[in-house]
């Protein structure tokens, strides 16, 4: 008698994120995009999101591909719950819902938010330390079709957030507030993509020239858990 449950190592990966996170909370944050009453059974969302989930956690950059490893894996299979006879769903079922019902939501960080309180709530994270860097991530787009712009670049927001921090403390000390400076916006010219103009032309020491994004990451100093993520144009500073 061959089980599931005997077939995954102990100290595989998946056996230790099981058993610190719940996935289970993703049901109540995606109910109201499901219609209980209406169509076909639908598939467990938990399944859903703990499938993507592999395949970013093992770098399976094709969907299909997922399906075929996780029909074959059986650390996967355990991981969401799937007996060695179950047949794995399509991975067009996966897209579909990836790209169409929780597109334009805030479910995905909704999901990365719980995940990271529970983290918290093990010990994993204590927010002592936490680091930010980002990295570039290239766009699917030609870095020769570009167009050259005349763009007001004004970092006021910083200086008035600054401003403003230094007139609550001035007001609780009973101090009359800071005089307002007046900032002019600086023009520069930048180059900005024809295909993906969303982008940033991305212009330093040391990295390949051309449109990207960058993913601006902060992590626990301890673990090195990720805490939150951005993503900008790569003409964003970190």
């Amino acid at each position: 008698m061959v089980t599931l449950e005997s077939l995954v190592p102990a100290d595989h990966l998946l056996r230790r994120i099981d058993a610190v996170i719940d996935f289970t909370f993703i049901r109540e944050r995606v109910a109201w995009l499901y219609c209980p009453g209406n169509g076909r059974p639908a598939l467990d969302p938990v399944v859903m999101f703990k499938a993507l989930f592999i395949g970013y956690l093992f770098g399976i950059r094709s969907e299909r591909q997922q399906m075929r490893e996780i029909e074959v894996g059986v650390a996967y299979r355990w991981f969401l719950w799937l007996r060695l006879t179950d047949g794995v769903f399509d991975a067009s079922t996966l897209s579909q819902n990836r790209r169409r019902r929780y597109n334009d939501t805030s479910v995905a960080q909704d999901i990365f938010d719980g995940i990271v309180e529970q983290a918290i709530a093990h010990g994993l994270v204590d927010g002592t330390v936490l680091y930010t860097d980002s990295t570039h991530l290239k766009a699917n787009a030609n870095k020769h079709r570009v167009d050259r712009e005349v763009v007001a670049k004004l970092r006021s927001d910083y200086w008035e957030a600054l401003d403003e921090a230094v007139g609550q403390d001035r007001a609780a000390h009973g101090k009359k507030p800071p005089k307002q400076k007046s900032r002019q916006p600086v023009e520069k010219e930048t180059k900005v993509s024809r295909t993906d103009p969303e982008t940033g032309y991305m212009v330093r020491d040391g990295k390949p020239k051309g449109v990207f994004y960058l993913g601006h990451r902060t992590m626990g100093g301890r673990l090195g858990m990720i805490t939150d993520t951005h993503t900008t144009p790569a003409s964003v500073h970190d």
